[in-house]
């Protein structure tokens, strides 16, 4: 993206991106998502895959519902995360998409009582972020939950991103760990 500078800050970085995914047309928001769920669904890590866990997407993030439906109509078990203090996050299974109600910073989780996919029991795990780099590194919204979460996983991690927002590189910190492949609706690149 030449909007985005390496040398700006992330906190930089995070509000230009904040308003170009505003700037997008509703139409490519569409197109992206079903280029996303057709990428997805079609690869072998998610075919093979018996636990997945996922984001549940809100406003314009590139959409994980209708893959959670996908999963879910073919048995898969699907976990989301529900985020704690200190920076804990959980992976509660749910049978439903009608049980995620809106929780910590207002994005709809599972309930606390659901119960929980230990991390070594996910197969494939869906990392949100606002963008993500040619190498699978991932520009996230601030928080450090899915870096504390990621670290020593072992599940397959698959990036979403809407190809218009790729950029070149990010910043990297040594505690970011990139996902195994990032997914546009053009491209899929495994990094």
């Amino acid at each position: 993206m030449s909007f985005l500078s390496i040398q700006s800050n992330k906190s930089e970085m995070r509000e230009q991106l904040r308003a170009a995914i505003s700037a997008l047309p509703e139409d490519y928001i569409r197109k992206s998502d079903e280029g996303l769920l057709r990428a997805v669904t079609t690869r072998n890590e998610f075919i093979d895959a018996r636990n997945i866990m996922m984001y549940c997407s809100v406003e314009r993030e590139p959409d994980t519902l209708g893959i959670a439906e996908a999963a879910m109509s073919v048995g898969k078990t699907v976990a989301f995360p529900r985020c704690y203090g200190s920076g804990i996050m959980k992976a509660h299974i749910i049978r439903s998409l009608d049980e995620l109600k809106p929780s910590m910073f207002n994005i709809p989780a599972p309930p606390a009582t659901a119960p929980v996919a230990a991390p070594e029991e996910l197969d494939l795990i869906i990392v949100p972020a606002l963008t993500y780099d040619m190498s699978g590194h991932r520009l996230g919204y601030g928080g450090g939950y899915y870096d504390r979460y990621l670290n020593g996983i072992v599940a397959f991690t698959i990036g979403l991103a809407r190809h218009r927002l790729i950029a070149d590189e990010l910043p990297r910190e040594r505690h970011d760990i990139p996902v195994c492949c990032m997914a546009t609706e053009c491209i899929l690149l495994y990094t």
